[in-house]
C-alpha cells in the first residue's frame, strides 16, 4: 500500500510540472564564471538556481546566443563540466555527475520489463545510488568520475589519468587496484594509465613500495579522468624499483622481451666506473658481442648490423664509444629501456635480430634537480630545468672522458703519444598541453676521436634529432606524428713520412617521418595501427690528398638513395583471461634510385671484372630497383596458473639495409650498402616458445625460451675480397643463408638482501655460401659457425645489502670463444711461398671469462638534504684474466707466428662519486 502511495504522489509531482515551458531567450557574456552567468540567467527569467559554487572552479567562458532555448543554453554550458541540472517548475536544480531521475528505477515496484513491438525488452537506465556515510570505519574520500547520461546504457566506462610525484615528476610502475571488481592496471613509463570501470562506486587504491598509499571512493557515472600528486616515501626509496612491471614477464604476450632497471645498474661493477646500459644487456641471454671492447651486439645468433637501435624514436648507428668499451648512451638522462629479441611488435621494421627502444626521461616539472658522476678517465653532468611549472621542462645531459693520461703512462713506448676521447650531449624538451597534448624534441650528439699509431687519427660522429607530437583524440583513440634525422659519419686523418697523406670517410644519413595511432575498443581489443616512410642517403666513401707532395689519387663513390615505408596494423587480443593474443601484419615497401651509373654484367656468369660490359645510368629519382613483401607478428600467451604462463610467438623480418666488414668484430670503419639491382634485402623467420615462472609473491623470476631462427640473403664477403673504396663491391661480397637457435634460461630475484640474476644460454649461428661459381662458395657450400657463434654464455650479476646504505656487488661472465680461421700449412707456387688456410672458421680462440667486484656506499636517506650520494669502489677482471679480443698472424723468416691481443689483461680498479640533488 505505501508503494502505490508513493508512486501517487509521485505522478502527481510529475504531472504538475509537466507544463513547464523551455523559454527561449537571449544572453551575451563574456569570459565570466558560470555563477555569474547563472546570476544573469535568473535577472533575465523567473527562474531560481540551486548549487554549491564550490563545483566550478576558476574556470571562465564565451557565448552569444539569441533567442535560445534555455536547455539549450545550459547543455552548452555545462557540456565541458561534469555538471547535470534538472527543472523542476521555476526553480534548477544542480547536481555533480548524477541525474534527478523523473521516473522509479527499473524494478523498484517488481514490475518486469515488457518486451517492445520488435520483442527486445524496453530497459531504463539504472541510477546510481551511494551515500556519502558509508565506510564510517575507514574514512575514504568521495570522487565523482564523468557525467551520467540519460541516453547512455552502457555498463562500464574507461577512467584514465597521470600520476605524478609532488616534484612532478611521473610514477611509473605503480600498482592501481580496484578489490571490488578484482581488477588492475600499472601506470607507464610517463604515469599514464587506463583502466575499464563498472558503473556506480568502485574502491580504488594505489600501491608501490616508495609511494604513499592512496585509497579513494569513485562515483562512476561516465568517461572521466582522474590524475593524482603522490607523496614518496624515501625509508623505502631502495626497492622502489623492483616492484615496478613486476608481474610483466608472465602477463604480457611477447616473448624475447628484456627490460633494463637503468636506476639499479649503479651497483654493477664495470670497466672504470662507468655505468653502461647497453653493458648490461649483454649479461641477459642471447644478447652479447663478438669479444671484449667491440662494436655492436649480436641477438640471437645475429649479425650487429641486425639491431635496430633507438633513441627517442631516432636511430643510433654506432652506439659505443673508445672503441666500444663505453656505451654511447648516458645513463643519467636514460629513463627505459626495452629490448625486443623475439617478438617485435608491429610498428618496429627494417631490421632482422632485435629492437632496442630507449627512452630519454622527461624532467622534473616543479624543482631544479641534477646528477654529477666523476670517475678515473670520465665525467658525467645531468640538469633537469623546470620552464613552466607542471607543464615543461628541459633535461640536458652531458658526458666526456679525459684518459688521456691513462695512455701516457702505458710502458709501450709505441702508445705514448696516443690519444682517445670522447663526449656525447643529450637534450629533450617536454611540454604537455593538459591532459590531452604533448610536446616532445629530443636531439643527441657525439663524438670520438682516437689515434693508437701516430700517423693515423680516427673520428666518427653520430647526430639525432627527433620531434613528435602525441595527441589524446577521446577515450578511446590517441595517436602520435613522429619526425627524426639520424646521422653518422666516420673520418680518417692519415699522415706519414711517405708522400702519401690522405683523408678518407663516409656517412650515412636518414629522415622518417612515422603516424602512430592507437586505438582501445574494448576491455578485449586493443589496437596500434601507422603508416611510416624513411629516406636513406649514403655516402660510401672517399679519399682524396692533403697535400700537394702526396701521391695518393682522389676517389668518390658516388652516393646512394632509397626510400622505405610501411604500413602496419596490430591487434592485443583478450580470448579469454588465461588467453591473450597479439596478432600484426607489417607491410614494408623500397626503392633505391638514381642517379647512379650501375655496371652490367653477362648473363650467367660469376660478377667480376671479366665479365662486365658496360654501364647503364639511371637519372635522377628513376627507379633503379624495388623489394617489398608482408612481415607477420604473432604470439600468445596462456595461463596455466595465475603465476605460471607459456608463449608462443612467430616473426618474419625485413632489412634492406648492410654494413659492409671483413673483420671478425664491428668496428667503426665499417661502410655502409643500401639494397640494390645485386644486393637483395635480407630476410628472416623466428620461431619462439616459451616458459615463465613467478615464485613466492614476485620475488622470483624463472624463464626458460627456445628459439630458431632461419634467414636469407646475409651478407659476407669473398675471400680476399677489397671493401674499403670499391666503386663494384657488388664484386666482392656473397649472399647466403643464416641458421640459428638456442635455449635461454634466466632467474632473477627481485627482493631481499641478496638479489640479481642468473643466466645461461645455449646457441649457436650458422651461415651458408653456396654459389654456382667456386668464387662464390664458401667451405665447399656447407654450413659453418658464423663469426659470433658462442655456444656456451653464463653470467652472474649480484648484489648483496648488508644495510640500506653498504652493498657488495659481483658480476661472473663466461663465454666459449668465437671461431677464427688459422693458417694450417704452407705451399709453394711459382717459386713463391703462401700460406694455407684452414676452412673458414674452422677453430675458435680461447674461451672469455672475468670476475668483477664491487662495494657500494649509499649517502643517508635523510629527506632534508641538499643530494643523495654513491660511492662505487670496484675491481674489473678481478682474476686478470689475459682474455684475448682478437688473434692475428704474422710472417717472420719464413715462419707463420701467431699472436693475441687483450684489451684489459689486469685487474683495473676503479673509484667514481656520484650525487643527486
Amino acid at each position: 500500500m505505501r508503494k502505490y502511495l508513493l508512486l501517487f504522489i509521485l505522478m502527481s509531482f510529475f504531472l504538475s510540472n509537466a507544463q513547464t515551458i523551455d523559454p527561449g531567450i537571449s544572453l551575451n557574456f563574456d569570459n565570466k564564471q558560470i555563477p555569474e552567468i547563472l546570476i544573469e540567467i535568473e535577472k533575465k527569467t523567473n527562474y531560481q538556481f540551486f548549487y554549491d559554487e564550490d563545483w566550478f572552479g576558476l574556470s571562465k567562458f564565451s557565448g552569444d546566443y539569441a533567442n535560445t532555448k534555455l536547455t539549450e543554453i545550459l547543455e552548452d554550458l555545462f557540456k565541458t563540466t561534469n555538471i547535470n541540472f534538472f527543472i523542476k517548475g521555476d526553480r534548477i536544480i544542480l547536481t555533480q555527475g548524477s541525474i534527478i531521475y523523473d521516473r522509479l528505477p527499473q524494478g523498484f515496484l517488481n514490475i518486469k520489463t515488457k518486451k517492445g513491438n520488435n520483442g527486445v525488452e524496453n530497459k531504463n537506465v539504472d541510477p546510481v545510488f551511494y551515500s556519502q556515510n558509508q565506510e564510517q570505519t575507514d574514512v575514504v574520500e568521495t570522487i565523482l568520475i564523468g557525467k551520467e547520461n540519460r541516453q547512455s546504457n552502457k555498463s562500464t566506462y574507461k577512467l584514465k589519468g597521470r600520476i605524478i610525484s609532488k616534484k612532478g615528476e611521473p610514477i611509473s610502475g605503480l600498482n592501481i587496484l580496484i578489490p571490488n571488481q578484482n581488477k588492475g592496471t600499472i601506470t607507464d613509463f610517463d604515469g599514464n594509465y587506463e583502466i575499464w570501470l563498472s558503473k556506480g562506486i568502485n574502491i580504488f587504491e594505489t600501491q608501490a613500495l616508495g609511494v604513499e598509499k592512496v585509497k579513494k571512493r569513485l562515483v562512476v557515472y561516465n568517461d572521466g579522468i582522474l590524475n593524482l600528486e603522490l607523496e614518496e616515501s624515501f625509508e623505502e626509496l631502495g626497492e622502489v624499483l623492483v616492484e615496478a612491471n613486476a608481474r610483466d614477464n608472465i602477463r604480457t604476450a611477447l616473448t624475447g622481451v628484456e627490460k633494463i632497471d637503468v636506476a639499479q645498474i649503479k651497483n654493477i661493477p664495470l670497466v672504470l666506473g662507468e655505468r653502461d646500459i647497453l653493458k648490461v644487456a649483454t649479461t641477459l641471454p642471447g644478447i652479447t658481442t663478438a669479444g671484449e671492447g667491440a662494436s655492436g651486439y649480436n641477438v640471437r645468433g645475429g649479425k650487429t648490423d641486425q639491431n635496430l637501435i633507438l633513441l627517442d624514436e631516432g636511430v643510433i648507428y654506432n652506439p659505443t664509444h673508445f672503441f666500444g668499451i663505453f656505451s654511447g648512451l648516458n645513463p643519467f638522462t636514460t629513463g627505459d629501456v626495452s629490448i625486443y629479441k623475439g617478438s617485435i611488435p608491429a610498428e618496429y621494421g627494417g631490421r632482422l635480430s632485435s629492437v632496442f627502444d630507449i627512452n630519454t626521461k622527461d624532467a622534473n616539472k616543479k624543482d631544479f634537480a641534477g646528477e654529477v658522476s666523476i670517475g678515473p678517465v670520465t665525467g658525467n653532468l645531468s640538469l633537469e630545468i623546470p620552464i613552466v611549472e607542471d607543464k615543461s621542462s628541459l633535461l640536458i645531459g652531458a658526458r666526456g672522458t679525459y684518459s688521456d693520461w691513462i695512455l701516457k703512462l702505458l710502458e709501450e713506448e709505441s702508445l705514448k703519444d696516443s690519444q682517445a676521447s670522447f663526449y656525447d650531449v643529450v637534450a629533450k624538451y617536454n611540454h604537455k598541453f593538459g591532459n590531452t597534448d604533448e610536446l616532445n624534441i629530443s636531439g643527441y650528439y657525439s663524438n670520438d676521436v682516437f689515434s693508437i699509431t701516430s700517423d693515423s687519427l680516427f673520428n666518427y660522429t653520430n647526430k639525432m634529432l627527433t620531434l613528435s607530437y602525441r595527441k589524446y583524440f577521446n577515450e578511446k583513440h590517441q595517436g602520435e606524428i613522429v619526425l627524426t634525422n639520424s646521422n653518422y659519419d666516420f673520418n680518417l686523418d692519415y699522415e706519414s713520412d711517405f708522400n702519401n697523406d690522405f683523408k678518407s670517410g663516409y656517412s650515412i644519413n636518414e629522415s622518417e617521418v612515422k603516424l602512430k595511432m592507437k586505438y582501445f575498443h574494448n576491455n578485449s581489443h586493443t589496437i596500434n595501427y601507422g603508416i611510416s616512410g624513411k629516406y636513406y642517403k649514403v655516402s660510401p666513401g672517399e679519399i682524396k690528398a692533403t697535400s700537394t707532395e702526396s701521391l695518393i689519387e682522389s676517389l668518390s663513390i658516388p652516393d646512394e638513395r632509397a626510400l622505405e615505408a610501411a604500413i602496419y596494423i596490430e591487434d592485443s587480443f583478450e580470448v579469454t583471461e588465461k588467453l591473450l593474443l597479439n596478432a600484426g601484419l607489417r607491410y614494408s615497401f623500397y626503392s633505391v634510385f638514381g642517379p647512379a651509373q650501375i655496371t652490367m654484367y653477362e648473363e650467367n656468369l660469376p660478377l667480376n671484372s671479366n665479365t662486365a660490359t658496360g654501364v647503364e645510368n639511371y637519372d635522377k629519382g628513376e627507379i633503379i630497383e624495388t623489394y617489398n613483401g608482408p612481415e607477420f607478428r604473432v604470439s600468445g600467451r596462456y595461463f596455466i596458473t595465475p603465476t605460471f604462463s607459456t608463449k608462443l610467438s612467430y616473426n618474419n623480418t625485413y632489412q634492406y639495409i648492410h654494413t659492409l666488414s671483413n673483420n671478425t668484430t664491428a668496428a667503426p670503419t665499417d661502410t655502409y650498402k643500401l639494397s640494390d639491382l645485386y644486393i637483395k634485402p635480407q630476410k628472416a623467420n623466428q620461431f619462439g616458445l616459451g616458459f615463465f615462472k613467478n615464485l613466492e609473491n614476485n620475488t622470483y623470476e624463472l624463464s626458460l625460451e627456445t628459439y630458431y631462427k632461419q634467414s636469407d640473403n646475409i651478407l659476407d664477403y669473398k675471400i680476399g675480397a677489397n671493401l674499403f673504396l670499391n666503386e663494384n663491391i657488388e664484386t666482392e661480397v656473397l649472399q647466403g643463408e643464416g641458421e640459428a637457435y638456442g635455449v635461454e634460461f634466466l632467474v632473477r630475484k627481485n627482493k631481499g638482501r641478496l638479489n640479481g640474476h642468473l643466466g645461461y644460454t645455449y646457441s649457436r649461428s650458422f651461415i651458408k655460401l653456396a654459389g654456382n661459381y667456386q668464387e662464390e662458395t664458401v667451405n665447399n657450400g656447407n654450413f659453418f659457425p658464423s663469426n659470433f657463434d658462442k655456444p656456451h654464455d653464463f653470467s652472474a650479476i649480484l648484489n648483496y645489502k648488508l644495510t640500506k646504505r653498504f652493498s657488495f656487488s659481483a658480476n661472473f661472465i663466461y663465454q666459449t670463444g668465437r671461431p677464427v680461421t688459422y693458417p694450417i700449412g704452407k705451399y709453394n707456387f711459382n717459386n713463391s711461398e703462401y700460406v694455407l688456410y684452414s676452412d673458414r672458421n674452422q677453430f675458435r680462440i680461447p674461451d672469455y671469462y672475468r670476475l668483477d667486484l664491487s662495494f657500494n656506499v649509499e649517502g643517508n636517506h635523510k629527506i632534508q638534504k641538499f643530494a643523495h650520494s654513491f660511492w662505487n669502489i670496484s675491481v674489473y677482471n678481478v682474476l686478470g684474466r689475459n682474455n684475448p679480443y682478437a688473434v692475428f698472424f704474422v710472417t717472420d723468416n719464413g715462419e707463420v707466428k701467431a699472436y693475441q691481443s687483450s684489451i684489459f689483461s689486469i685487474p683495473i680498479p676503479t673509484i667514481t662519486y656520484n650525487f643527486r640533488f
